[in-house]
């Protein structure tokens, strides 16, 4: 088996890049994730209820983040690495308050702007910890915006696997992994335990549950209610629908596409 792709997805819900190489780090891979939109009150904003935030595409600049409309591209917006405010301020991403430091408000009325309602565009310091639920947790770890994990996990073969019961094929875009390998027999990702990814050690922590955002097309941002209705027919554990795995980082390290996976 071997490492077939590279996501990150620098702000959080928004189009994710495709890297050749990456860094590992605690809590995601560099830049993943490290940017999140939310509303007057602070609360995270994500596709499952503003599906129009999948066409807002991020590539990453010398000296920051580009994001742009896929349907209307000359409406872009330059971001700085960092913050242009020293404004901190509490953020609510499910059950976690954490602080967020406010980029900019360029950014702030440039995204309020594209999506038709009041939004702040906050940034995840270093100074700002999230722990990772402590039962899944071997050091301590940390995890950046994500839902839950620092990692998600997909092999090529389950997207066939489920592209075969389809009436329409899908992208792997649906699913937001990190990493994406081939080889291997459909799902075999459901029984690692740890693997070793160039020279990096990952744990498998749990199945990653989905939820509406995979029925969210990321060209059209319209919904449908493929693929969930498809896998709920036979991916069903204790009333969650499973596909692809998460996982945590137990030793840092740099991967690139086509890095050897190993179970340990």
């Amino acid at each position: 088996m071997r490492l077939q792709d590279i996501y990150i997805y620098p702000i959080k819900s928004l189009g994710g890049i495709r890297l050749t190489e990456a860094q590992v780090e605690t809590r995601g891979l560099s830049n993943d994730r490290r940017w999140m939109l939310v509303d007057e009150n602070g609360l995270f904003l994500t596709q499952r209820k503003h599906h129009q935030m999948a066409l807002l595409q991020v590539q990453m600049m010398p000296d920051g983040l580009r994001v742009f409309h896929k349907q209307q591209r000359e409406r872009e917006h330059a971001i700085p690495f960092e913050p242009e405010t020293t404004n901190i301020t509490q953020v609510m991403i499910w059950d976690d308050m954490v602080s967020g430091q406010v980029v900019s408000e360029s950014c702030n009325q440039w995204f309020s702007d594209i999506l038709g309602f009041p939004c702040q565009l906050v940034y995840m310091p270093n100074s700002s910890e999230r722990p990772i639920d402590r039962k899944y947790a071997v050091n301590q770890e940390t995890v950046s915006f994500a839902d839950a994990m620092p990692y998600m996990v997909i092999g090529q073969k389950s997207l066939d696997e489920l592209n075969g019961r389809l009436a329409e094929p899908l992208p792997m875009d649906r699913f937001r992994p990190n990493f994406v390998f081939s080889g291997g027999e459909a799902f075999v990702e459901d029984h690692w335990g740890q693997v070793k990814i160039g020279t990096s050690i990952f744990k498998v922590t749990k199945p990653c549950a989905r939820c509406v955002l995979t029925t969210v097309d990321q060209a059209t941002g319209l919904k449908g209610k493929e693929p969930l209705k498809t896998l709920a027919s036979y991916r069903t554990v204790n009333k969650k629908v499973l596909f692809g795995q998460n996982m945590i980082a137990l030793s840092p390290g740099r991967i690139k596409v086509g890095d050897e996976i190993n179970v340990l």
